[in-house]
């Protein structure tokens, strides 16, 4: 069961061939056997998961027939506990779902459990580790889900980016991983960072899977990946940040701009407008001066519950924020969609980094999300794609960017660009 996809999945319980409890029970057994190492679960019940799998089984349709999913443990769930990896939270089960968790239900999904999370998808690290080398982080914070889905937990995982907490751990752990539109997904029962760019995410092991899954999240019909898409027009968007890219990630970049015009793609480079150099400075700004007002509770009340990491790196940080630095941070960044819209006047996609590099070693570091943030801030859709291994073995990733509320059409060229990457 280990390497079978959502699609592939549902396709056989339809046609009888497999039943979700079947898929469950060998999802848990991997589990049994791998996550005393991974460990990419803050909550699990067998037997719960297992009485899901026997009613979607027992049930007709569903666009999510018997799948099982992990939920980032920031997310609320009726029946398992929500602990933001705090322990103010731990315990606490929410009086309701989040309405992505809702929707995945209605569409016949099993809620497989809750996965780690950083301490309030933040920096403070949870126990989980890279499923490729386990010395290493899988990256955050959505960092239980990126694990689990890459070492065959499960096949689809949600996760939240606020920074670069979707795109960097797929990437690290060399699985998919998808950040919409923002605004595409609701937010409704997830804890909010930062209300300006927090954005639900997803990740699994297809393009294919994020399609159907993304459907199901948004309760439409699903848009399949169009393989006859044309050869895309790429805009090669080293970023003001480009500096940071560890050798190995440059080289990436170059090679894959170099592939992808060899196969017939049109490859320019495309930079950012001088006024927009220092971008990374107002994601800065926005998200610390919301992140500290969202907490306020939780830092007012619980103070001595709050790691240290937290309450002296970005509380402090977000308490320096004045009001007046927030609003031209927040008029910058409207300018800025503006300009990053007005790049696709030219291209289809950009392509840029999904991390620095490798996965760092040790766990306590969660990987720098630089390379994604600027995106995160300008709300567009982004994509990972696993893209060979760098010079430690481990993973590397290629970000493609499109253009806002044209996600239907990124996965089409993302998976054109997979294509043609060997």
């Amino acid at each position: 069961m280990r390497e079978i996809t959502a699609v592939e999945a549902v396709t056989a319980i339809e046609a009888g061939t497999l039943t979700a409890e079947k898929l469950v029970r060998g999802c848990l057994n991997r589990i049994a056997q791998r996550d005393g190492i991974v460990k990419a679960w803050a909550h699990i019940d067998p037997d719960q998961a297992i009485a899901q799998a026997k009613a979607a089984d027992a049930a007709s349709g569903g666009l999510l027939r018997g799948i099982p999913i992990g939920v980032k443990d920031i997310i609320d769930t009726y029946d398992m506990p929500t602990g933001h990896n705090s322990p103010i939270f731990e315990g606490k089960v929410p009086f309701g779902d989040a309405a992505c968790v809702a929707l995945c239900r209605t569409a016949n999904a099993v809620i497989m459990g809750k996965t780690v999370t950083t301490e309030f998808a933040n920096r403070h690290a949870g126990a989980t580790t890279n499923p490729h080398d386990h010395g290493h982080t899988p990256g955050g914070s959505s960092s239980g889900s990126a694990a689990a889905v890459a070492d065959g937990h499960v096949p689809l995982a949600f996760g939240t980016q606020t920074g670069g907490s979707v795109i960097r751990p797929a990437a690290y752990c060399g699985v998919v991983g998808y950040k919409p539109t923002f605004g595409d997904f609701s937010r409704v029962g997830i804890k909010m960072q930062c209300h300006s760019v927090d954005t639900l995410g997803l990740m699994a092991r297809t393009l294919d899977d994020i399609a159907l899954f993304r459907a199901a999240v948004l309760k439409l019909p699903p848009v399949g990946i169009d393989r006859t898409i044309g050869r895309p027009r790429i805009g090669v968007c080293r970023s003001p940040v480009w500096d940071k890219a560890e050798p190995e990630t440059k080289a990436l970049i170059e090679e894959t701009a170099t592939r992808l015009s060899d196969k017939g793609a049109s490859v320019v480079d495309v930079a950012f407008a001088t006024p927009f150099g220092d971008i990374i400075d107002d994601h800065a700004a926005i998200t610390g001066f919301e992140s500290v007002r969202n907490y306020a509770d939780e830092r007012l009340r619980n103070p001595d519950k709050m790691s240290d990491e937290l309450m002296n790196g970005p509380m402090k940080r977000g308490l320096a924020v004045s009001f007046e630095r927030y609003v031209a941070a927040q008029r910058k960044a409207t300018a800025f969609k503006a300009h990053v819209d007005s790049m696709f006047e030219k291209v289809d996609l950009l392509l840029t980094p999904s991390a620095p590099g490798e996965a760092p070693k040790g766990i306590a570091f969660t990987g720098d999300p630089i390379f994604n943030s600027i995106w995160t801030l300008a709300g567009t859709p982004c994509v990972t794609l696993p893209a060979g291994t760098g010079p430690r073995g481990l993973p590397l990733g290629v970000q493609l960017v499109g253009q806002r509320h044209a996600d239907d059409r990124l996965l089409s060229l993302a998976a054109w660009v997979a294509a043609h990457l060997n």
